[in-house]
């Protein structure tokens, strides 16, 4: 099945690069540097052909990117580092800085060679819920349970639907349906259960883990002590903060830190709001990041860093570095800052 949104930014990417409007308009808003984000790195992914394949990018493919922008003039740079850039313009040079969200393990054994070859730091946002199984990949277990069947019964509070997973694309419908179901009808804390009982009254029986998977505590641990990394926060539950109560959106933002520090015996500086797009974070869970203390905080707004995001360091966007857009020439366009405003309505101080 053709994904028509991926397929329409591509041609936007190519008629950018290929009419050279891309490296024209990069002196003018290409901005003063960028922050990179990635999920998974890994030359074997388990399920090559799944759904969330977009999630994992080659740590071949990193280790291109990551000489390209260099011999273009980016310095990689910690977060820390890159906030006080930002703070004072840009006026070091270009610059940029990666991160992680979910702590992958495969950020440890695949993508940490790679940066340790180019010395090319990384944060790794953390959500403990995750790593303690108290929280699901939920997007992992819908797909599990669409590609174990044909067809699903699919019971909410208004009707009972049959969800066809009959066919290869039938199953990205299906799975469609399934994450609008979860993010937009059930609640956050209910949607591990909502699942399993999805499963179980369908006859499907899921598996007891993700093990392997996420970073367990002592690699998380290892990787704190490691010069290249710095570990942030990804709330306690990976929950969408914007369909939380305050009380509770403040305890996962706040409280997180408490967590890692008992865990990790350092205080995460650094936030990154889980989903990051506009129905996950706005006004209010900015201010909530801010009010908890701390440094920075990044959504999944696309877009490079200008010296305005001095006034806006609990809403920074980022360049997504997925397997939609596994090219280095692709990546060039996007830093050049053209894409800002066309994924932007317009805007190029990206914030929320």
């Amino acid at each position: 099945m053709i994904d028509g949104g991926e397929a329409i930014r591509k041609l936007a990417l190519n008629v950018a690069r290929y009419t050279g409007l891309a490296p024209l308009a990069k002196p003018f808003v290409g901005g003063i540097g960028a922050i990179l984000m990635l999920h998974r790195v890994t030359a074997t992914p388990e399920k090559p052909n799944s759904v969330n394949r977009h999630l994992n990018i080659a740590p071949a493919f990193l280790d291109k990117l990551i000489a390209d922008m260099k011999a273009r003039g980016y310095a990689f740079v910690t977060l820390d580092e890159a906030i006080e850039r930002i703070k004072i313009g840009g006026k070091g040079g270009q610059f940029a800085t990666i991160t992680a969200d979910d702590a992958y393990r495969d950020n440890m054994t695949e993508a940490l060679p790679v940066l340790e070859k180019h010395g090319a730091p990384i944060t790794i946002y953390v959500a403990p819920g995750l790593i303690d199984g108290a929280a699901d990949l939920w997007w992992d277990l819908v797909e599990d349970i669409v590609d174990t069947t044909s067809r699903l019964t699919l019971k909410t509070a208004s009707e009972s639907t049959v969800v066809d997973c009959s066919t290869p694309g039938r199953k990205i419908q299906a799975v469609a349906r399934l994450n609008a179901w979860l993010t937009l009808e059930v609640s956050e804390e209910a949607q591990g259960a909502a699942l399993r009982e999805l499963a179980r009254s369908n006859g499907i029986e899921l598996g007891t883990g993700r093990a392997g998977i996420l970073m367990n505590w002592d690699e998380i641990r290892t990787m704190t002590a490691h010069p290249l990394v710095t570990i942030g926060a990804h709330t306690i539950n990976h929950r969408n903060l914007k369909r939380l109560s305050e009380a509770d959106a403040r305890h996962e933002i706040g409280d997180v830190k408490r967590i890692l520090t008992e865990r990790l015996g350092q205080e995460p500086r650094h936030f990154a709001y889980p989903y990051g797009y506009a129905r996950a974070v706005g006004c209010r869970e900015v201010g909530f990041a801010r009010d908890a203390g701390y440094v920075s905080a990044v959504t999944t707004r696309h877009g490079v860093l200008r010296a305005e995001h001095a006034g806006f360091l609990h809403a920074l966007p980022r360049i997504s570095v997925n397997g939609r857009y596994q090219s280095v020439a692709h990546i060039r366009t996007m830093l050049s800052g053209i894409t800002t405003p066309l994924a932007n309505a317009g805007k190029m101080v990206v914030t929320i």
